[in-house]
């Protein structure tokens, strides 16, 4: 699980949830006339509530955070596990919201159904509160883009770097470059330069080696690039079907120009095509 892959409105849910959790102790209702410091129950002591409350609530955040920092998402009846995280929070909400009208779960001693002065406690109100944060930020971060920035900014390399050079420290792929290798080039064996990019490897002869093979013709340099937020990278052959996400603070390496996007290569050698690269930073 990537945690950059994460938003900032996954991290108002993760807020929300921990809310939820420290609600669940405090008192669901008071009665009037009663001192507060009177051993109220809490959600702990009422299953109805703890189940359709605050445990869906916090199951919803566990799904929606667990489904964005997956790389492939599983479904469950026919719904992935955001889209179905974010329909628990949604009802967590909603049965939060009827527990305030009847916090009581309809007890009352006269039997009479009025709520004989019961009234919503400190762990009711705050866990609709909670409720209603999450289900929001779940519903809105699609759609919001300031919710849809990464939790987690990439981080800038230590020193300026040449144009087209890997970041310091080998972060990124296909690994370190050693000092003095120019942009893209192969590694080389112990002792020797590494090789231009795109040129064969030279055989260890005195005899003149035969000529290297020449990297393709064209403007396009590759280079190193980081995305600001979770971007899908699509198949080669035009399938609507995303092959990988690439993650804020992971550098990938662009191999090729295809119309507005880039042909992109992944940690573990996948190739595809980057279709969104507003706001991408250079290595």
């Amino acid at each position: 699980m990537n945690i950059r892959s994460l938003t900032r409105g996954d991290g108002v849910v993760i807020g929300a949830a921990v809310l939820l959790f420290i609600a669940s102790f405090l008192d669901i209702y008071s009665i009037d006339g009663i001192s507060s410091s009177a051993d109220f129950p809490n959600a702990w002591g009422s299953a109805p509530l703890l189940f359709s409350v605050f445990l869906a609530g916090i199951f919803a955040a566990v799904l929606i955070v667990v489904a964005r920092g997956l790389p492939t998402v599983p479904k469950v009846a026919g719904l992935d596990l955001g889209q179905f995280g974010i329909a628990l929070a949604v009802f967590s909400a909603w049965s939060a919201l009827g527990n305030i009208f009847d916090p009581a779960g309809g007890f009352n001693n006269s039997g009479t159904g009025s709520d004989n002065g019961f009234s919503a406690g400190t762990g009711a109100i705050l866990g609709l509160i909670a409720a209603l944060v999450l289900a929001g930020a779940a519903v809105a971060t699609p759609l919001v883009p300031a919710l849809k920035g990464a939790l987690i900014g990439a981080p800038r390399p230590q020193a300026p770097q040449p144009y087209g050079a890997q970041p310091a420290g080998g972060y990124g792929y296909p690994g370190a470059q050693q000092p003095g290798q120019p942009y893209g080039a192969q590694p080389g064996q112990p002792g020797q330069p590494g090789q231009p990019y795109g040129a064969a490897a030279q055989p260890q002869q005195a005899a003149p080696a035969p000529q290297a093979a020449q990297a393709p013709a064209g403007d396009f340099s590759p280079f190193w690039f980081a995305v600001p937020v979770p971007r899908p990278l699509y198949a080669e052959d035009g399938s609507p079907t995303p092959i990988a996400e690439l993650a804020p603070g992971t550098w990938y390496l662009a191999v090729e120009q295809r119309g507005p996007g880039l042909v992109s290569q992944t940690q573990d050698g996948r190739r595809g095509v980057l279709q969104d690269t507003t706001g991408i930073q250079r290595g």
